[in-house]
Parts: structure tokens; sequence; C-alpha cells
């Protein structure tokens, strides 16, 4: 018997004006894999992902987490039921520490207060997981540096942090190498493997780096002009001949 799905849409639908970015569209991700979503520009990637967020309604189709209809739900509802998004751009508070910005996510996953100073002495409990974390992201080292200060891949690194602090169920990924440096990316490659080897979560990926695509993913699902071309293994997706011609015929470039 196969399991429920962790995220799918039924002929999720959206238009804008007299253009549909996501048409008809079906995607089933199983519960603990990394799915990413690859295309060329404008193929509605990151629309998509705002329709599973929540930051966009639908014209018409579903989407359902875990079997359940969560289609009119807003972004917040959402978030609390175990869907964590990232954006293309970073999201931290600047002009407090890395360790801080985790705590506060942790304590905004407990509902506790944001009252800085009274929560570091009662709930060090928080700041012990908070470090954790850290670890996990490999920005320990940095735990009292001001966020603002960190280089832009250590900031996508803290991000992840953040996300991972709300205990999301299911990863929205959107492009988490995007502006940063060659020499950063690894780091972030890792950090994601990591997660998806713990079988705990699933992941969602948007990226733009075909390597990072090949290597992390279970399985790859091709949109074009709003619909999937292709959903299969990396293997096959790679010598798939829609693809090769969505990408204009020469090598397939995430």
């Amino acid at each position: 018997m196969n399991p429920v799905p962790a995220i799918e849409t039924k002929e999720l639908t959206i238009c804008f004006g007299g253009h549909t970015a996501v048409d008809s569209l079906n995607l089933s991700v199983e519960p603990f894999t990394l799915k990413s979503i690859i295309g060329p520009n404008g193929a509605g990637k990151t629309t998509l992902f705002n329709l599973i967020s929540g930051q966009y309604s639908p014209t018409s189709g579903k989407v359902l987490f875990n079997g359940k209809d969560i289609t009119r739900m807003d972004v917040a509802t959402r978030a609390n039921m175990g869907i964590g998004r990232s954006f293309q751009l970073t999201n931290i508070f600047p002009s407090l520490t890395v360790l801080e910005n985790v705590r506060l996510a942790l304590q905004a996953k407990e509902k506790i207060g944001m009252v800085f100073w009274r929560y570091y002495r009662d709930f060090p409990e928080l700041e012990d997981k908070a470090y954790d974390l850290l670890k996990q992201v490999l920005l320990h080292e940095k735990w009292s540096t001001e966020a603002s200060l960190l280089t832009h891949g250590e900031q996508r690194k803290l991000e992840i942090a953040i996300l991972l602090a709300l205990d999301p169920r299911v990863l929205l990924l959107d492009e988490p190498t995007a502006g940063m440096s060659l020499e950063d990316v690894p780091g972030i490659l890792d950090i994601i493997q990591e997660i998806k080897d713990s079988r705990t979560r699933t992941i969602l990926l948007v990226e733009h780096k075909f390597d990072m695509i090949m290597t992390l993913s279970d399985t790859i699902a091709v949109l074009q002009e709003g619909r999937i071309i292709c959903d299969d293994t990396p293997q096959a997706v790679s010598n798939n001949e829609k693809v090769l011609e969505a990408y204009l015929g020469g090598g397939v470039k995430a």
C-alpha cells in the first residue's frame, strides 16, 4: 500500500489576468523524500511554492498536506501544521546575534513571548537547542556574531537553522544558493544532504544548479509553462527528450 503523499496537488491552476502561470498541475511528493522542481525561467516554479505555502490562492484545484485539503488555509495555519518555507532572499533579524535569531524562532514554536532578557535566563534549554541547531548548519562558532556581519552564504545557513527551529514536517527551499559565492555552495549542499539523510522531513527544492539537483534529489519534477513534462529519477530526467527540448536542446541546465 502506497503511503499518503506528504504534499499533493490536484489540477492546481492559477491565472494572472490572461496568463496561466500554473496549469492543471498534478504533483505528488512521497514522505521523507527530496523532490526538486526545475524548469526554464517563467516555468512556474516559485508560483507553485507560493501556492503550496499559502502566499497565493489558486484559481482552481487543490493542495493537500498528508491527505488533508489545505487549499483555503492561510500561510500561518499551514506553517503551524508543519509547512516551512525559505525564500530566495534571506529573512533574518540583522541586528540580533546569530543565536538570538534561532532562539526567537524556538520561542515562537513554543509560543513563548519575545521578552529577550527574561527568556535568556528563564529558558536556558532554548539557548542550548538553538546552539545545537547552529552546529547542524555549521554556524556554532559564530553564535555571538551580529547577523548583519555574516557573509551571504552564512546568512542562508542561518535562515535554514531558523526554519529548522520551527520544526516543519515539509521544507520548501526556494533557491537556497541564490546569490551565493561558489565556495559557499558545498556547505549548503552538505546541510541539505544531512537533513535529507535523516529521513525525518520531506523536502521540496527549487534550485538552478543542476549538479546539486542531481546529487540531492530522489525525484525531479520538470515544469514548462506551468505544467509538469517529466517527473522521475534524476537519471531518467537527464535522459528525457522533452526535458532536453525544454532546455533548448543542449544538455540539461536547471
